[in-house]
């Protein structure tokens, strides 16, 4: 793949960093454990959440990938570059290898990662998969909005289709999808 011709369906930087020279062992999550509260705390600042972040090698380069997301606002292209800039030099000082680093907004469509997007992304429309049916029905995908998450009970779902507020075991959960009109 060719960075320089990459666009992605988001708003994104890029960067070579890093450190050159002989090859390492990486344990990549000894690195994710280093670098990820520099990471929470540089968002901050612009007020903005990490939902995700991931180290990880692709076709022999290591990418440090960083979704950012704002409750009050969509996130831009100036959000990417001052986070960006803010974390360059830290980065390049706990990654002792070569990088590619790239700050992005979620996606329109996102597919949620974690748990913690249930959380995150409360009152927004979703597209949800279920494991299987609930009692007394056939289907297994609806669209509606997350109304609330419990990480105990499960997810509280208000579907558009009937407008009927549905409680949604956790295990029966396959995925979940922001959702856009």
């Amino acid at each position: 793949m060719n960075l320089s011709t990459y666009i992605p369906n988001y708003l994104s930087t890029f960067k070579k960093k890093g450190r050159q020279g002989m090859k390492q062992d990486i344990n990549r999550f000894e690195i994710l454990n280093k670098i990820t509260p520099l990471i929470e705390n540089t968002a901050m600042r612009f007020n903005l959440v990490p939902i995700e972040i991931d180290f990880s090698k692709e076709n022999h380069r290591w990418f440090l990938r960083i979704f950012l997301y704002s409750k009050e606002r969509d996130i831009t292209l100036d959000d990417c570059e001052n986070v960006t800039r803010s974390l360059e030099g830290f980065l390049d000082e706990l990654i002792p290898v070569k990088y590619y680093l790239e700050v992005s907004s979620p996606g329109l469509e996102r597919k949620f990662k974690s748990e913690k997007e249930f959380i995150i992304f409360k009152g927004r429309r979703i597209s949800l998969k279920l494991k299987e049916p609930l009692e007394g029905e056939n289907e297994k995908i609806f669209k509606g909005e997350l109304i609330d998450y419990d990480i105990n009970e499960g997810l509280t779902f208000f579907r558009f289709d009937d407008g009927q507020e549905l409680h949604i075991p956790k295990n029966n959960i396959q995925s979940a999808k922001l959702y856009i009109d």
